[in-house]
Formats: structure tokens, sequence, C-alpha cells
């Protein structure tokens, strides 16, 4: 491998994803007089506080009842609004999955489902708090839109362009501060993959926190002379499968990256496209069917295996299976 040919990605400055949301929400505030806010007793949260300055008349405060804030946001729609619903990942599907399914998927309302908290890092709150299931669970509503965003930039973007969308959305981000490396100007594509480095010896898709993960592990693997493409797919439904198959028809071989249940997720859904279309031999890194448990972020992410060491023993393994 040339390893000039490696693009350098570059952390601006730590920031939390969930501060994205709320950087684009203030946003769509001035741009977009449709957008109503919704939230379940968790405005600081959820980053909701300068949208909310704005609009006071366009923000609504629901406590802690979120199946009545799905039900609320549905209704909503039917007088033309698009409503920005916000609370933590597990309260935003697994404590409201018959509401989402039988109010705003089955009658395909617009609404978009904004969960912060997601995966192991929410940290100390422990495996109450933590989902772990989230993606697997909205993916498999018909219509559902699923993204999840790797930084704080990608985060304000995908918060612009869901407004835009027509129909339910479920867009999913994180409490801690990552690396801030995708462009602050972007245009944000529902459904296209984003390539941040070609290589020809594996395939590394990553989803959320571990994309930076993922390109660390490009770093190491080059200097062991490993050619790693790694690709960014933030919206794990719709797919983008020809991204996927295009790259391991030239690799051989993937490892797919999620802070997610390895039931359910990201690499179930990479594996069944390539059952179809490409059968190709493929490595997971994600959590092995486990609840989580209270700890730092760091601690969490290497102790259930979602980091850069992880990937690098996953390509490790899955080049040996070509």
């Amino acid at each position: 491998m040339n390893r000039h040919n490696m693009k350098k990605y570059i952390d601006t400055g730590k920031k939390d994803t969930r501060s994205g949301f709320g950087a684009g929400l203030e946003a769509l505030g001035k741009t977009n007089e449709n957008v109503v806010a919704l939230c379940a007793d968790l405005i600081g949260s959820l980053k909701m506080d300068a949208f909310i300055a704005d609009n006071p008349d366009r923000f609504f405060q629901i406590g802690i009842a979120e199946a009545n804030m799905m039900g609320i946001a549905a209704g909503l729609t039917i007088g033309g609004k698009i409503p920005f619903t916000g609370t933590f990942a597990n309260f935003s599907t697994g404590r409201v999955y018959d509401q989402i399914r039988q109010s705003i998927a089955y009658s395909n309302k617009n609404v978009k489902i904004c969960a912060s908290h997601a995966g192991l890092t929410l940290g100390e709150d422990g495996a109450t708090h933590q989902i772990l299931e989230d993606i697997g669970l909205m993916k498999m509503l018909p219509g559902m839109t699923v993204i999840n965003t790797c930084d704080y930039n990608q985060t304000k973007a995908a918060t612009l362009a869901i407004a835009d969308h027509d129909g339910p959305v479920y867009l999913r981000f994180g409490r801690p501060k990552v690396a801030n490396f995708t462009p602050e100007d972007q245009t944000f594509e529902i459904g296209k993959a984003i390539h941040l480095q070609e290589g020809s010896d594996v395939t590394i898709v990553a989803t959320g926190h571990l994309v930076w993960e993922a390109l660390l592990a490009a770093e190491t693997l080059a200097q062991e002379g490993v050619s790693a493409e790694v690709i960014n797919i933030h919206t794990i439904k719709p797919l983008d499968a020809e991204a996927i198959i295009d790259s391991v028809a030239k690799t051989g071989c993937v490892v797919t990256a999620e802070e997610h249940n390895v039931l359910g997720g990201l690499g179930e859904s990479v594996a069944r496209v390539l059952a179809e279309k490409h059968p190709t031999p493929q490595e997971f890194v994600a959590t092995k069917d486990t609840f989580g448990e209270s700890g730092t972020p760091e601690q969490l992410m290497e102790k259930y295996g979602l980091n850069a060491t992880a990937i690098v023993s996953a390509v490790k393994k899955v080049v040996k299976r070509k």
C-alpha cells in the first residue's frame, strides 16, 4: 500500500453529537416555520434551549410521558407541522414502540424521532438507560428512515436534512464528546454512504461513534501493510447497498463496526445485502447479545470491544478468511 494515498482526517476539537442536533434544530427554527419541537423533560440533555428561546410558541414540554409525546407529534403532522421529538434513545424507542408503530409508522406520519444518549456511551447511567437494540427496532418498521451520525458536524447537517424528508425518521446520536472531523459545511444525503478512505485489502463499514475508531484502525493497519477502505454508513435504512457491494468486490472481505447489539444492527443489514448479491467473508464489531453496565464511555467501549483495537483485530481475522 502507498501510505501517501491515505487521507488524514483531523479532529478539530471534541464535541458531543447531541449538541450538533441542538445547533441544527436552532437553525431550522429560523428557516422553517413548520418545525416544532417536543421534549419529555430533557431539554438540557437534548440541547433544545436555543430553539425554545427563539420559538417559545413552537415548543411543547410533554414531561415524562413519552408515549403521549409520540401521539401528540403524530397529530401535529396532520396540520402540516414537522415535529421533532426529543428524549433518550431508550425512551424514544423501547418505551414507546407501540405508539411509534401504530400512530407514526403505520400511517407514515412526518415525525422526526430524535434520540440522544444512544448506545453504551451513555456511560455511568447504566443498562436501564443505555439501549443497544434501537437500530434493530426502528429499521424493522416499514417506511422508517434510520440515521446514526458520527460527529457534531454530521449530526447538525442530518438534522437540517431530515426536515426536508417526507416521512418518519429515527435520528440517533450520543452524549459524550467525540472527535469532530467531517466538513463543517457538508450537505447530508440520506441513504448515501461516504467513502472516507480508499483501500484494497479490506472494507471497514462503520456507523456513529465507531467511524472515527475505524479511521484510527485504518492508520494502525497501514503501518502493518494492510490497506483498509473506510466507509461511513450514516443511514442504516435505506442502506447504500451499491457502495458496499462495489467496495467488497475490490477488497474481498468486510468488517462492520457499530455501537449496537450484533443482532439486528448495521452488521446484519450489510450481511443480508452481501448474502443476496455478493457473498463475502465478514466480521462484526458490536456488542455480543448483552446489556451494558455503568462506567465511563471509554471503559465501556474497551470492555465491550467497540474501539480501534477491536476493529484491527477483526480485520486481521477476516483477511485470513479471504
